[in-house]
């Protein structure tokens, strides 16, 4: 059984693939937050932005096998070349419920498949697109990928700490908070004197789409 909060058609908006068209899996559930208020203070990861508790999100739902789900994805790709059909699996934290069933399920879709996250988990095979977002101080266990995306900053995670790490892009982004704009400014500094980091940017907000 899957958990799904939400299925929806959109831009990548942040990373090397920002501005690509795709279809947004996020999965219900996280191991490094409950996705509720009152226990976000003494949770692993105190700043996540984003809604994954349960299934109630817009297209979600409960999907029994890895076939009904990819096959209910594949419906939300709008386009006929299945070539270019692209799938984001996010949440919450994905790799608790993506496996080597759903993943083999979305290939015979079409899908080329990214997964955002936060890397404490193994990754089954099949993933064309792998970025990893290192969270307070967990154990990192997906130590090589093609994007690294720090949230800058974070008193228990330094970006010299990843450096040695096996990822084509290294990427800092701004933490949302209420000192957003300190946070910017801090981040764009480090990204200038130090330029194996790029700036992220959240392109979706500044568009105000999902």
């Amino acid at each position: 059984m899957y958990h799904v909060k939400e299925i929806f058609y959109s831009l990548q908006g942040e990373g090397a693939q920002q501005g690509r068209s795709a279809v947004f899996c996020r999965f219900s559930g996280c191991n490094l937050w409950s996705g509720r208020e009152q226990d976000r203070d003494s949770a692993q990861c105190r700043f996540c932005d984003t809604d994954f508790v349960g299934t109630d999100g817009q297209n979600g739902g409960k999907f029994s096998d890895a076939k009904q789900l990819a096959k209910t994805l594949r419906q939300y790709w709008p386009h006929a070349n299945s070539e270019q059909a692209y799938v984001v699996c996010t949440g919450g934290e994905p790799l608790l419920q993506l496996d080597a069933p759903l993943t083999q399920a979305l290939k015979a879709q079409g899908f080329e498949i990214a997964v955002e996250t936060n890397g404490t988990l193994a990754a089954p095979a099949g993933i064309d697109w792998l970025c990893v977002s290192p969270k307070a101080a967990c154990e990192l266990r997906l130590q090589q990928g093609d994007e690294l995306k720090l949230i800058y900053p974070q008193a228990e995670n330094q970006p010299q700490d990843f450096e040695h790490l096996d990822f084509q892009y290294f990427f800092l982004q701004a933490l949302d908070d209420e000192n957003h704009l300190q946070h910017r400014q801090q981040t764009l500094d480090y990204c200038l004197k130090n330029p194996k980091w790029r700036f992220g940017l959240q392109l979706h907000k500044l568009l105000a789409i999902d």
